[in-house]
């Protein structure tokens, strides 16, 4: 059995820097596409959704195929050598001079996308059941770290050249492939090494394999609405920002930036207690709460005081991923933790694809200049909506049946 200290540090490493890698590319991805098509800058904004579609429908394809190759084959050859494409694929986006190649890149990024759910399913093999939630907010923790930092350093690198925070994402996965050769030990064993099977392995085959575990298709479900529901923030919180308050680009920034450090805190701080005092599935129903009034706050609210207000609260709905992703992994054998973890990878996926386009139709037919209602926070509403059918499925459902050891 490995380390389990050394195993979790490698683990937190891998995915803040893997958030760093791909927030450094967010304030550069603009005039990139603008730079190898020649086109405006609202027709690169297209180019733009078409690259993180095509992102998301690969890793909906992929997630389950790598978790059951991760099952099959063990963690550590699944997380270094997603790590090493990344590093080519960061490699491909500096160079690239064509929307082809940029294209080309963003579909292998998305098929090796496993270091996520390939991490959170290293963590449930190193770790008991009852501290599984706890460590899952511990890894969103460090995404929201790396979310926060990234930006910051890609603007920075930004002003030596467009380019330069590609070449930067690239070093940082590659140093990353470096660490992981020499420190990162595997958790599979041959007691729970499991067989690749294609019927398994398809999205499809893996949703039902995973559905037919005692109660796991209401936590399945919980999480694609939860996905959907809270994607809201990266979707629109920028255009909601400008049309609700009037915020520049620098404000609009430095809420994020307050978003991104409240949640990282609440994932570290906060997910842990919650989770040990109340256990997973009433921890899930109190973030679901606070969502819940948060989202209808932001929904309603005119002062951008008390919005910047509100988003700190906003943590203390981070209790409900983590605790989702626990009752998932209790309820899943020891030998299927990659497959739970890539449904999950998939679900999220869907939410990616699904969100933006809803979201941001609500937006516009409540700010358009004909709106019978002139209603910004209309998405934030919508978002409560189903985080409160999401809650009623919750309450109402029967526990996932803890299986695994």
């Amino acid at each position: 059995m490995p380390n389990p200290r050394l195993a979790l540090t490698f683990i937190l490493i891998t995915v803040a820097l893997d958030a760093i890698g791909i927030g450094i590319i967010f304030p550069v991805m603009p005039d990139l596409l603008r730079e190898v098509t020649g086109l405006s800058l609202s027709d690169a904004a297209l180019w733009a959704g078409t690259l993180g579609t095509a992102f998301a429908v690969m890793q909906f394809l992929f997630g389950p195929i790598l978790g059951a190759l991760s099952d099959r084959f063990g963690r550590r050859p699944v997380l270094l050598v997603s790590l090493a494409v990344m590093s080519v694929d960061y490699l491909v986006m500096a160079t690239a001079g064509t929307i082809w190649l940029l294209l080309g890149a963003r579909i292998v990024a998305g098929i090796t996308a496993a270091t996520y759910s390939t991490a959170t399913a290293f963590i449930s093999d190193i770790t008991p059941p009852e501290q599984r939630g706890a460590r899952f907010g511990l890894i969103g923790a460090c995404f929201g770290v790396g979310f926060v930092i990234g930006p910051l350093i890609g603007a920075g690198l930004a002003g030596i050249d467009t380019r330069a925070p590609f070449f930067a994402a690239a070093a940082m996965a590659a140093g990353n492939l470096a660490l992981g050769w020499f420190t990162l030990p595997e958790t599979v064993t041959d007691a729970t090494r499991r067989p690749f099977r294609w019927s398994r392995a398809n999205p499809l085959g893996a949703l039902r394999s995973v559905g037919r575990l005692p109660g796991v298709g209401v936590t399945l479900t919980c999480w694609l609405i939860l996905a959907i529901a809270m994607n809201v923030y990266p979707t629109v919180w920028n255009f909601y920002g400008q049309a609700q308050f009037g915020w520049s680009s620098s404000m609009v920034g430095v809420s994020l930036a307050l978003y991104g450090v409240s949640f990282a805190l609440g994932q570290a701080v906060i997910v842990g207690p919650v989770i040990r005092r109340f256990g997973e599935h009433r921890a899930a129903q109190f973030g679901m709460a606070v969502d819940i009034v948060t989202l209808t706050a932001l929904g309603l609210v005119t002062s951008p005081a008390i919005a910047l207000a509100i988003i700190p609260v906003t943590a203390l709905g981070g209790t409900v991923t983590p605790s989702l992703q626990a009752l998932a992994s209790r309820a899943a054998p020891a030998d299927a933790q990659g497959e739970i973890h890539g449904v999950l990878s998939s679900l999220n996926a869907i939410a990616t694809m699904v969100s933006p386009l809803l979201m941001t139709t609500t937006f516009a037919h409540f700010t358009r200049a004909d709106a019978p209602l002139h209603a910004p926070g209309a998405p934030f509403l919508l978002s409560a909506a189903l985080m409160i059918g999401c809650l009623a499925l919750l309450s109402l459902a029967a526990r996932p049946r803890p299986i695994a050891a």
